[in-house]
């Protein structure tokens, strides 16, 4: 997700300390992308789950929400997702088919990750005026699945016997996967390349022993 979004940001010539991220979902696949989205330097982000923005202070909170909740949303805001989606830049969906409507894709990055049925088809998100679309499956351009990431994650870990997979080591990987896309490259429909790409396992596994070195958790 950060390495698509690092280079859908790149397509639209956005900033990520700028643009307003709203994430459909906020189980632990919202909450660990968001993690790692403010590692990487994004600000303004808010999760929803069915009822809602999550919002600090919600006596319905789990602890993992409750946690991201201190340091997300900070408007404190409340409502609906699709009131949090008015004049969003970015859209995150990791929750349940067809939560999102055309009319709620205008002018965003939309990351509708849901499998197999997304939040919104990419098709549609396009005709509400979608910038860039991105979906969980292989039958649409712009796979983001971490399936991208996992063989090389682990593969680098394994070459320095590292002791554990650090933010650093995450950060690292997406850096590399987004890396691939050179500027000749990089269009609308091509913001991460694919997971057979023969260059992905070779470039992350690189990327995330260097950062276990270089964060001392490489033991070889």
């Amino acid at each position: 997700a950060l390495a698509g979004l690092t280079n859908a940001l790149r397509v639209v010539g956005k900033r990520k300390e700028d643009v307003k991220v709203v994430f459909s979902g906020a189980g632990s696949a919202a909450i660990s992308i968001t993690k790692l989205l403010l590692s990487a330097g994004f600000r303004h982000i808010t999760l929803c789950d069915k009822f809602g923005a999550v919002c600090k202070g919600d006596p319905q909170l789990n602890e993992a929400q409750a946690a991201i909740a201190e340091v997300t949303n900070l408007e404190r805001r409340t409502g609906t997702l699709a009131e949090m989606m008015v004049g969003a830049d970015v859209f995150i969906g990791v929750s349940a088919p067809k939560v999102v409507t055309p009319d709620m894709a205008k002018d965003a990055v939309v990351f509708a990750c849901a499998n197999p049925t997304p939040e919104i088809f990419p098709e549609e998100a396009k005709a509400g005026g979608a910038r860039v679309v991105a979906t969980g499956r292989s039958d649409y351009p712009n796979q983001i699945n971490n399936v991208l990431a996992f063989p090389g994650v682990f593969r680098g870990a394994l070459d320095v016997r590292a002791s554990d997979i650090n933010e650093e080591m995450k950060m690292a990987a997406a850096r590399a996967l987004a890396g691939l896309i050179g500027e000749e490259e990089l269009s609308e429909e091509n913001i991460i390349p694919k997971p057979f790409d023969p260059r992905v396992v070779p470039a992350v596994a690189q990327a995330v022993a260097q950062a276990a070195r270089e964060t001392g958790v490489a033991r070889l």
